[in-house]
């Protein structure tokens, strides 16, 4: 099964941007997690900062984050698409297809929340994200 999924940087500002969605939307957050609670390797300054969250209401859905700690958001950054999978060899089929004429800025591989995950940016300048949750 596919589900496409939004994930926006709001560079820094995720918190704020959470709290005027959920009222908007009249939604929830019903995921979050700041980098100083990752395993995950982050300077001092980043540690109350988003690493990755996830916001319902309805039918509607996106993920956000922080963005990565000292990296200076580049144009066109702040919205990837994540496309959710649960079958490995359907991930890397879709993976490589998207790859063709693109570039694979993290390759799949195994990530710290229990995932098989990788980056790319297509031919066309999308950024894609693969997360392919392992089962319990």
């Amino acid at each position: 099964m596919k589900t496409l999924i939004p994930y926006i940087n709001f560079h820094g500002q995720c918190e704020q941007a959470l709290a005027f969605y959920c009222q908007c939307f009249n939604g929830e957050v019903v995921a979050m997690m700041r980098f100083g609670d990752a395993d995950f390797p982050s300077p001092e300054e980043a540690k109350d900062k988003i690493l990755h969250a996830e916001f319902k209401a309805g039918g509607v859905h996106f993920m956000a984050s922080d963005g990565m700690p000292g990296r200076i958001p580049q144009h066109g950054e702040n919205i990837t698409l994540n496309i959710a999978l649960d079958d490995e060899a359907e991930q890397t089929a879709i993976f490589q297809a998207l790859a063709q004429g693109g570039q694979i800025t993290e390759p799949l591989k195994e990530a710290f929340w229990g995932a098989r995950f990788g980056m790319l940016v297509d031919r066309f300048g999308i950024r894609w994200m693969s997360n392919c949750m392992k089962p319990q």
